[in-house]
């Protein structure tokens, strides 16, 4: 027989298994890091890699997000989600994204439940007394078998139609449920919206006239499978706490237990890439006291307000000594004169839009305090402290006065007087005064 005419079979070829792969991660100012990572790398321990090779703090505030430009879409990836396996389920022509920024609401809905889940927007057993705690809210949420009913009125599109209508929503575990007669609960009168099985919930990040609906606050319902653009479910809330309320319900929903799990972890230690744990410190307000060691012997401040009093005044007197350190003849050459000496603030965003300010404090976060101050655009001489409360952002105009010759700002038409900015934001993040919470955390646009 010839050799021509033998037929040769090939040893089967085992594909070679890669263990690591390359991802390419942006911050809000659009700068971005490419870092080569194992295949199994979870979003969790992608921040902790990230946090590490930035020389960031670990506050536990740091988030991955989803970002998907051409849908105008976003999303917290969990932070036990694999990131390769989000990355799979991308268009190659999609342009999609991974963010990683600082979100300060991720795991706020354990801290303070009743903010997140209010009583005309969530309904507990009948048996349960409705003055509920934390922990009993909670248990609900992460219960195996049960499960608070989340409800309100929704802008949907009906199938086949382009127009939106108002439908009243359901949530329980089987799925988001809506109401075929009015606010009927009964089953008769209630069609399946969608599962959580295979798809993922997303924050809408277009406005109300690229959709087409009566309100802004949207959020969608996105297949796992790439290229499902037609298959998107979206939905439209009357305010933000709806939306929120909505979203995490379903973030809780979807994960249960694990998503406590995630929050706990930082507080237990963890494996995995444990070993690129930044150290952290970890002390209670409550253990703190103040001390007045000015007399021969130290002494406790019991007293609030003397308390208070001296944190400003050391505050203050700190400052003013960092200040004349940094604006020595030495270094004052090298700053130009028209420049404010809050400008070099992380927590100040100079020309941005109102708008602008608004999204920034909501991607990272509707917790009390979280806070940013802009250039006013109305009144180019004046400032606004743009604040986040009670899940919405409400914007307190920065005045300046100027008397005798010297120039002062104030929030409260002159009852509380500051030399700059800095000396402002310093004593509102120890005393509310006249704003409804104290200053915690200020949005800042970090580079990679």
């Amino acid at each position: 027989m010839s050799l021509y005419g033998r037929r040769v079979t090939l040893p089967v070829i085992t594909p070679i298994v890669l263990q690591k792969r390359v991802v390419k991660v942006y911050s809000e100012d659009d700068t971005c890091r490419t870092l080569e990572v194992p295949s199994d790398i979870t979003a969790r321990d992608l921040c902790q890699l990230l946090i590490l090779k930035n020389h960031y703090v670990d506050d536990h505030s740091w988030t991955l997000f989803e970002n998907l430009p051409c849908l105008g879409l976003e999303r917290i990836i969990e932070d036990h989600e694999v990131v390769i396996e989000v990355q799979s389920k991308w268009g190659i022509e999609e342009g999609n994204r991974l963010y990683f920024r600082k979100n300060y609401a991720k795991y706020e809905f354990f801290k303070n439940p009743v903010n997140f889940f209010p009583e005309h927007l969530a309904s507990f057993s009948n048996e349960i007394n409705e003055a509920m705690s934390h922990t009993e809210i909670l248990q609900m949420f992460l219960s195996a078998s049960g499960y608070p009913e989340i409800h309100s009125y929704l802008y949907a599109k009906e199938q086949g139609k382009k127009t939106w209508k108002k439908m009243y929503f359901l949530l329980r575990r089987s799925g988001l449920y809506f109401s075929t007669k009015g606010m009927s609960k009964e089953p008769r009168h209630l069609q399946l919206f969608s599962e959580f099985s295979s798809s993922d919930v997303y924050m809408s990040l277009t406005g109300k006239k690229i959709s087409g609906a009566l309100v802004s606050y949207g959020f969608c319902f996105k297949p796992h499978k790439a290229g499902a653009a037609r298959d998107l479910k979206q939905l439209y809330a009357d305010s933000e706490q709806i939306r929120t309320c909505w979203i995490t319900a379903i973030r809780l929903l979807k994960y249960g237990m694990q998503l406590y799990q995630n929050y706990m972890q930082p507080y237990h230690g963890r494996g995995g890439c444990g070993s690129l744990n930044t150290p952290m410190r970890s002390i209670s307000e409550n253990s703190l006291v103040a001390m007045d060691f000015t007399g021969h012997k130290s002494r406790v401040i019991e007293n609030p307000s003397e308390a208070l009093s001296v944190a400003v005044e050391e505050g203050l007197a700190w400052r003013k000594k960092g200040c004349l350190r940094l604006c020595s003849p030495s270094t004052l050459q090298n700053v130009p004169s028209n420049m404010a000496i809050h400008s070099s603030q992380p927590w100040f965003h100079r020309k941005i839009s109102r708008d602008e300010a608004h999204q920034l404090i909501l991607r990272q976060g509707l917790v009390d305090g979280v806070f940013l101050v802009r250039d006013s655009q109305s009144n180019p001489k004046t400032f606004v402290l743009s604040l986040s409360h009670g899940l919405k952002i409400k914007h307190f105009q920065i005045v300046p006065l100027d008397e005798e010759g010297k120039l002062f700002y104030t929030l409260d038409d002159g009852h509380t007087r500051f030399s700059d900015l800095i000396q402002l934001v310093e004593f509102y993040q120890l005393n509310k005064g006249i704003l409804p919470c104290r200053l915690k955390h200020y949005c800042v646009q970090i580079a990679l």
